[in-house]
């Protein structure tokens, strides 16, 4: 698990109350400024609290049906926990989480597992889903009237579509209305940005940031998408059959998404990097996908060690990574001529050259918030190779490999709560 600061930019709505920031705003938002090529960032506000671990807006009619199974409680929660699953999966996939976090975390909680992006819809763009999400979102938070704080627990691409998500609720007392918060791929891109105070995220303050086991580099190299097993032959094959099988989602996780002159998603959403922070960012990482979820380049991946941290099955370590300060991420010319390439005759040679670009950039840019990483190992489970569904316990009868992740993902909530509870009674 890590805890990161933000990951890109922000829509900015300051000094709006989170009971007049409407559904249909985001909605009006997500689509303005289209003719300059704007897009939402998906950076995470240095506000929150992140985790990272192994390797999240569409029509107003599916936001109402994801929030029907809102609760009502006899004691009103305060700390909103957004559970965001991943790619062709349901909130079903949290059903051992949510109970598991619920019985720790007790009633001050309100655990939420979206619904607004099952199976299919996530094949239609990271940007489309973190639209539903965010509008989702708004919603829970508008029927909720006790909430204060909010947090986020992502698997799998669900962490993309959180980033994205937390872009379109940023709140800032330094604007006036909401705004689409945007990573400008044009000529904008690269240069520094207008600074914000960090307020809200869809009106509450931001606390936890977690992913287990997200792409947040894309799915490129060896041992990255989990459930091709490493099979040389069939990562070679994944970039060109991606779009046909996932669509646009397919593109943008392979980073051949818009023209070739224009930054991929995934890198304007690691581009810009002011000083909004969550409290804590975690990332949770498991062996098959390490370099992507933990966000390390090649050269800072070692061997991990073999035993479990105590009371804590298949974490073998913890460590808090600082902030690294260096320039933006950049897309320069290069890096426009070696993605047409990948585009257009695309060959191991010329996607790994394009490749090795974005990804020492979007790394770049994400190191330069402080992120707690746990690493995860299931070598010693019963079935290894289940690792990806294992890390979130997706059922309990087959993935149960993964109860010391969730148990792990519990206590840091819990510290968390309890250090933020102190500081605000100091």
């Amino acid at each position: 698990m890590a805890c990161a600061p933000s990951l890109a930019r922000f829509c900015c709505c300051s000094g709006v109350p989170r009971d007049r920031i409407r559904p249909r705003d985001v909605r009006r938002a997500s689509f303005s400024g289209s003719r300059n090529c704007r897009n939402p960032s998906g950076r995470i506000p240095s506000c929150f609290n992140l985790s990272f671990g192994i390797q999240a807006m569409s029509t107003t009619q599916g936001s109402i049906a994801a929030t029907k199974g809102i609760p009502k409680f006899e004691h009103e929660p305060e700390h909103l926990l957004v559970l965001v699953h991943g790619i062709m999966s349901s909130p079903s996939d949290w059903t051992y989480a949510k109970t598991e976090l619920t019985r720790q975390l007790g009633n001050k909680f309100l655990i939420y597992a979206s619904s607004s992006n099952t199976y299919t819809k996530t094949f239609g763009g990271i940007d489309g889903a973190g639209r539903r999400l965010a509008e989702e979102v708004l919603t829970v938070v508008q029927k909720t009237k006790s909430l204060r704080k909010i947090s986020f627990l992502a698997h799998s691409l669900g962490g993309l579509f959180a980033r994205y998500a937390i872009g379109l609720l940023y709140s800032s007392k330094s604007s006036n209305e909401l705004q689409h918060n945007t990573v400008t791929c044009d000529r904008n891109f690269g240069k520094p940005s207008q600074k914000f105070n960090t307020d809200t995220i869809a009106g509450l303050e931001p606390i936890n940031f977690i992913t287990l086991a997200t792409p947040h580099l894309g799915v490129r190299g060896k041992k990255q998408l989990p459930f091709l097993l490493g099979v040389p032959i069939l990562e070679k094959l994944a970039p060109p059959l991606a779009p046909i099988f996932v669509g646009r989602t397919g593109r943008q996780l392979f980073l051949t998404d818009g023209r070739p002159s224009k930054p991929p998603l995934l890198l304007r959403m690691a581009a810009d990097y002011e000083d909004k922070k969550f409290i804590c960012l975690e990332l949770h990482s498991d062996m098959v996908g390490w370099r992507t979820s933990s966000i390390r380049r090649e050269s800072e991946l070692v061997q991990p060690p073999r035993q479990s941290l105590d009371g804590y099955k298949h974490i073998v370590n913890v460590q808090y990574c600082p902030p690294v300060l260096s320039e933006r991420p950049h897309f320069p010319p290069e890096a426009a001529r070696a993605k047409e390439a990948a585009q257009t005759t695309p060959t191991t040679k010329t996607t790994a050259k394009y490749h090795d670009i974005m990804e020492e950039e979007m790394i770049r840019g994400l190191q330069s918030l402080g992120w707690k990483k746990v690493d995860v190992s299931f070598h010693s489970a019963f079935w290894p190779f289940l690792a990806h569904n294992n890390i979130h316990v997706k059922s309990e009868w087959l993935y149960n490999a993964g109860a010391g992740v969730i148990a792990h993902v519990a206590n840091c909530l819990k510290e968390q709560e309890s250090r933020v509870s102190l500081a605000a009674n100091l």
